[in-house]
């Protein structure tokens, strides 16, 4: 079976690095054609450095980067230094970027890459806010139906949220661009906080990610050192969520998850729970189920399989 064409739409954030690494390690899985970035977890020309860097890497910097918005579509842009460090990246020696950015803007190479798809082909993974993709639906709304799949990491319901008592981060940032996106008709699938805070990254993993001994594993575990100290406050363990890796382990088992297919609406109007994915689990409104939700996942064969796939790297 030929691998799976994906476009990784990202604000790298040392989760994005090891979703992007999780993927590119995958070749015969997974062929990620480009990576788009966007304002987030840092400012853009920090994301676009970054997801540089991380191809860079991985040994593939024939992957090209596109950077794209640099502001939500409609509110101020919020940034996460506070646990990324002031680079996003903040933790470990990365390479210096050979390759440039590409000098398309993201949303065109969006558009133009979706269009020249076969229908069905491209599944979008959103790692950060919405806003390349939801910006490029507005743009050329036939793109919608081309689309086999959007999977992102982003929302949360039984957890609440975040950022907010309500809002997971990359929903809050842009939760205008999420409200495009699932309201569109496109398929959609969702690792929110309920699915990442079951997958726990712990300190023995890392020793032994570190210790297969490939750059690509050292610098991950070193970048999960430095993101692990964020959450204190939070979580009882010294093991952390690694959130946006389970994008790409639900594209590749996706039957580690438990998962529901339920109407979900996003929060756009009030000010105490704007950026709220409300997620109907029960189907007590009659809405149409527009977004598979996952919920758990199996930890034990998605922290095997992730580091089968980034030791791999050169």
């Amino acid at each position: 079976m030929a691998p799976r064409k994906i476009i990784i739409d990202t604000d790298p954030g040392q989760d994005d690095a090891f979703a992007i690494l999780f993927a590119l390690g995958s070749p015969a899985e997974l062929d990620v054609v480009g990576i788009t970035t966007v304002g987030g977890n840092v400012p853009l020309a920090l994301t676009s450095k970054n997801a540089l860097k991380v191809v860079e890497l991985a040994g593939r910097p024939d992957v090209p980067v596109h950077a794209g918005c640099p502001a939500p579509m409609v509110r101020k842009l919020i940034t996460a230094e506070y646990v990324h460090g002031e680079t996003g990246l903040d933790g470990a020696d990365l390479p210096e970027p050979v390759t440039p950015l590409q000098s398309e803007h993201a949303v065109n190479y969006l558009v133009r890459t979706i269009m020249d798809s076969p229908e069905g082909e491209l599944t979008v993974c959103t790692l950060g806010p919405m806003t390349n993709l939801a910006t490029a639906m507005t743009m050329e709304p036939r793109i919608v139906p081309r689309l086999r799949e959007v999977v992102l990491m982003g929302g949360g319901f039984f957890q609440g949220g975040n950022a907010t008592p309500a809002a997971e981060f990359n929903i809050f940032v842009d939760p205008h661009a999420a409200h495009k996106v699932f309201d569109s008709g496109v398929p959609v699938t969702m690792a929110g906080i309920d699915c990442t805070y079951t997958a726990l990254m712990t300190p023995e993993w890392l020793d032994r990610l570190r210790a297969t001994g490939s750059r690509a594993a050292i610098e991950a575990a070193n970048l999960a050192d430095f993101y692990r100290q964020y959450g204190t406050h939070k979580f009882e363990t010294p093991a952390r969520p690694i959130h946006d890796a389970c994008v790409t382990g639900y594209l590749l088992a996706p039957q580690i998850y438990e998962q529901r297919q339920c109407a979900v609406t996003v929060d756009i109007v009030s000010p105490e729970t704007i950026g709220m994915t409300v997620v109907d689990w029960w189907h007590v409104t009659g809405r149409r189920k527009n977004c598979n939700v996952l919920r758990r996942i199996d930890p034990a064969p998605f922290f095997e399989l992730m580091l089968e796939r980034i030791s791999a790297l050169p």
